[in-house]
């Protein structure tokens, strides 16, 4: 025969007792009249209440508890109380004084001190002496009287928190009386029904657990959505909407030539300084260019053309054949509108990309090595700077950002520039979200499109928008090794709008 648990005693203790009375008005009580801890009592408390076999209710109260320091000063008295009578008539050496009282003595001596109990001979600091004959210790009756359950002032309460000599502990007892589906003993529940049960039949007897049809179930292993790449998808649906195509932008090493030359960007540009751009060691420079593009491009940087005065420079190859992380996806829509304008006849095109780009920049909050751009462009006949605004609006209103102002800027590879403005309503001022332009004849003309075929674009960071959507101050904790996975789990479901 099995052996049964001291929890059965205890259940069975207590459905006895109430049966004969009804009620237990402390549960503490009780576990000490069945010689049993509260907690084990309350382990049974617990699994009877979920069977509404008993009814309880809690009874809570929070008292004041000495901490360990405290209980030494209640039996042997407070530090200042027993630093004035560790002092003889003629007065103590500090380090006498010290070596008697341990860590009490430092405490000791500037409670003393602050009630006077204690002085110092004129002309030796040194040397310590009483000022009272005898001293009552309060603090060592206050702290007797918690022990024993007191109440003690309020003032008292404060002072004794402030010196770190008491916690708050709560303790939860309870009251019991029998509840709607009261038994003296209950029936063990049967949770499934086994091949055994159904060869004897005696399924037929048994009583069943109910199904809890509220409990949660097993967590659902599953892969949680970067917020980066949240905000991106709804970006790009944005852009596909519009009837733009996506751009390869599979090349993250790409060559000077496509990502400065191409754009009519001088080679003096301080963007293609090492401090702004990382170049390559290994392959250090591409070989393969068009070679009737790269001559075109050539000579509109030196002398000019197609309207232009150029930019009076001696062009060299061997820059243009530097390789570098590109440091904008704008390379992109440089190989792009190449590859379009070899294409007859000419037909109008959108274009996007949303991918990395890497800038040789210190890291902060709001600046990494490694981002991403996003770039749309549009190319066709007789567009003009009000095209650009229009499309601008659309585009940013499709994000929720339908409060726009744009401002004169400068950019080598387009003519006009804007930098582009929405007004933030959390922060209360303009922000700025991104930069737009039209694309400069001296970039499009070598090219070969067609004369009148000009071209529109703009691009912003992805990070910026994503910052704001999703509350987030520190651009390391969006993006890298810092990120937190937790933050990624925890994170609602973005809804655009700024």
């Amino acid at each position: 025969m099995a052996e049964r648990s001291p929890a059965a005693d205890v259940e069975a203790g207590l459905l006895a007792h109430l049966n004969s009375t009804g009620e237990v008005s402390d549960s503490r009580s009780f576990a000490s009249s069945l010689g049993v801890s509260h907690l084990e009592l309350e382990g049974v408390i617990k699994s009877l209440s979920a069977f509404r076999i008993v009814d309880s209710t809690d009874i809570i109260k929070e008292t004041w508890v000495l901490t360990d320091e405290a209980k030494g000063y209640a039996a042997r008295g407070s530090p200042e109380a027993q630093l004035v009578a560790a002092i003889p008539p003629e007065g103590a050496s500090k380090d006498a004084l010290k070596a008697k009282l341990g860590d009490a003595f430092d405490v000791g001596m500037k409670a003393a001190a602050r009630n006077k109990w204690i002085g110092f001979e004129k002309g030796n600091k040194d040397l310590v002496l009483r000022k009272v004959e005898n001293v009552k210790d309060e603090l060592q009756e206050h702290l007797k009287k918690l022990e024993k359950g007191e109440v003690v002032p309020d003032k008292v309460i404060d002072d004794l928190k402030r010196r770190k000599l008491i916690t708050k502990e709560k303790s939860i007892w309870y009251s019991l009386k029998k509840g709607p589906e009261f038994v003296v003993k209950r029936k063990t529940l049967a949770t499934d029904v086994t091949t055994e049960h159904l060869r004897s039949g005696d399924w037929k007897d048994l009583e069943f657990k109910d199904y809890n049809y509220g409990a949660q179930g097993q967590p659902i292993a599953k892969g949680y959505v970067q917020p980066l790449m949240e905000v991106r998808e709804a970006i790009e649906n944005i852009f596909i909407m519009m009837g733009f195509t996506e751009m390869p932008t599979n090349n993250f090493v790409e060559s000077s030539f496509w990502n400065f030359d191409a754009l009519f960007q001088p080679q003096q540009h301080p963007a293609r300084d090492s401090h702004d751009t990382f170049f390559l060691k290994a392959p250090a420079a591409t070989r393969q260019l068009p070679e009737d593009y790269l001559e075109k491009v050539k000579q509109v940087h030196q002398s000019g053309g197609y309207g232009s005065k150029g930019y009076g420079y001696d062009w060299k190859r061997d820059e243009a054949e530097k390789n570098l992380l590109r440091t904008h996806t704008t390379a992109v829509s440089t190989r792009m509108l190449y590859k379009l304008a070899q294409e007859k006849p000419f037909a109008p095109k959108r274009y996007y990309s949303i991918d990395r780009v890497f800038r040789n920049e210190a890291v902060d909050r709001t600046h990494l090595a490694e981002f991403h751009q996003i770039e749309g462009l549009i190319c066709d006949y007789g567009l003009t700077l009000g095209d650009l605004i229009g499309v601008l609006e659309d585009f940013f209103s499709s994000l929720g950002m339908s409060k726009l102002r744009f401002k004169p800027a400068y950019n080598p590879y387009t003519e006009p520039s804007m930098e582009i403005f929405s007004y933030h309503d959390g922060l209360k001022k303009w922000v700025e979200v991104g930069n737009s332009g039209m694309f400069r004849p001296e970039m499009l003309l070598p090219m070969g499109l067609p004369e009148g075929v000009n071209v529109i674009a703009w691009g912003l960071s992805l990070e910026r928008p994503t910052m704001i959507l999703y509350g987030i101050d520190n651009i390391r904790d969006l993006f890298g090794p810092k990120v937190d996975f937790n933050l990624i789990k925890s994170n609602p479901l973005c809804r655009l709008g700024i």
